[in-house]
């Protein structure tokens, strides 16, 4: 009876986000003169274990492996500092590109379901333990039905249930509405990044983020930077502020919503649970501490776990971003933390002075040792050499609750 009750597999990914579907795309179907390993996906039932649907946004050049995806594009980015006039930053030959997540799920399980290798099951994983036979899954399908699934390799995207002891963590937190106005109101060309306009929190930042699918259609959204996040109902006066003072978009209506809470940690993020067991995605480090963007992060981490699955090695996920780019990450955010640097000022003078499209690979971790010093030298040098300084002997604390 036993064997009747255990599905076996070479994979299981636990967890169908952005990462858990990446991972199950790119080992899908056969690839010539290379493997073509057994696949189990476990996606948590409908419920407070499966998030409601996000945005994600990436920048990349040319045409990427999810385009049919992509919502909208933009080729042009703008900052708006607090007073002054905006900063327009054209991007070529990078686009950046939005995807709502549930384009990328109908898009990925299309091809998921035609493929021979990959499998997919709706259950709630209870327990991950490893043995000498493998790693055995125990999982809890609808119904209450319990199997399990034995795998030689088996990768975690679900999130984490709490943040590890860190030096510095601050919370990208933010609240949007899918508008549509009366009246034309929306350059389609541009996407708002930045706008700091809005009222500034005692600590921390706070910005709009603009991003029009028309003249009439947007994505906006207010965003902080800072160590709480806020009631429901602050959310919607400082959007509804943004939307009326600032941005004088008129009558509108708001076809949906979306909410959500990035933390912006130095913390170390393990990829290794296991001899077998692997973290990807945003619990594997894929996020970027400084800017909270993780979908170009887990598509480099993603598509090196599947190379080394089909070439027989030992698929370790890498780290989403550099050393050096976690450390100036860990720099900055001891800045902002400690409040040493205005951050509105340091974005602001950074997009100013520094080409967009550099920024942006400065930004994703594809520039020299040279180019970070040349993005570096625009920044504040005495509280970044200050920060820079005292982390080393900064001890790692565990993070408060952020919904406490």
């Amino acid at each position: 009876m036993e064997a009747a009750t255990v599905l076996d597999a070479d994979v299981a990914v636990i967890g169908a986000g952005a990462a858990g579907l990446s991972l199950a795309h790119r080992l899908s179907g056969h690839d010539s003169g290379a493997r073509t390993p057994s696949v189990l996906l476990v996606d948590a039932p409908p419920g407070p274990l499966r998030p409601g649907p996000r945005t994600w946004c990436f920048w990349e050049s040319g045409r990427g492996r999810f385009d049919a995806a992509v919502r909208s594009q933009w080729r042009h980015l703008r900052v708006r500092p607090p007073a002054g006039p905006a900063i327009r930053g054209d991007i070529a030959p990078l686009r950046y590109k939005m995807i709502r997540s549930d384009d990328f799920e109908s898009l990925v399980s299309r091809d998921l379901a035609r493929s021979p290798n990959v499998r997919r099951l709706e259950a709630t994983v209870d327990t991950v333990e490893e043995g000498a036979d493998g790693v055995r899954v125990q999982i809890t399908s609808p119904g209450d039905h319990q199997r399990a699934l034995r795998a030689r390799w088996v990768f975690d995207s679900r999130p984490l249930g709490s943040i590890p002891a860190a030096r510095t963590t601050l919370l990208q937190h933010f609240h949007g509405w899918f508008v549509r106005t009366a009246r034309p109101a929306f350059d389609c060309g541009t996407a708002e990044l930045m706008d700091f306009r809005t009222v500034q929190p005692a600590d921390g930042l706070s910005f709009g983020y603009v991003l029009p699918t028309g003249p009439r259609e947007a994505l906006v959204e207010y965003t902080e930077f800072s160590p709480q996040v806020l009631t429901a109902s602050g959310y919607e006066s400082a959007l509804r502020r943004y939307t009326e003072e600032i941005l004088s978009l008129g009558e509108l209506e708001i076809i949906a919503t979306e909410t959500g809470l990035i933390p912006m940690t130095d913390a170390p993020m393990p990829r290794r649970v296991g001899a077998a067991v692997f973290r990807i995605g945003a619990a594997g480090g894929a996020t970027r501490p400084s800017t909270g963007y993780t979908f170009a992060g887990l598509q480099r981490q993603t598509s090196a776990v599947a190379a080394a699955l089909r070439q027989g090695r030992r698929p370790v996920p890498p780290a989403g971003h550099s050393l050096r780019a976690r450390t100036m990450d860990a720099v900055l955010l001891r800045a902002l933390g400690s409040g040493r640097v205005d951050g509105p000022d340091l974005f602001c003078r950074l997009f100013a002075r520094v080409p967009s499209a550099r920024l942006l690979r400065f930004l994703d971790g594809h520039t020299s040792l040279f180019e970070d010093l040349a993005v570096g030298r625009h920044a504040p040098v005495g509280p970044m050499l200050r920060s820079a300084v005292e982390l080393p002997v900064l001890p790692r604390r565990p993070s408060p609750d952020p919904f406490a």
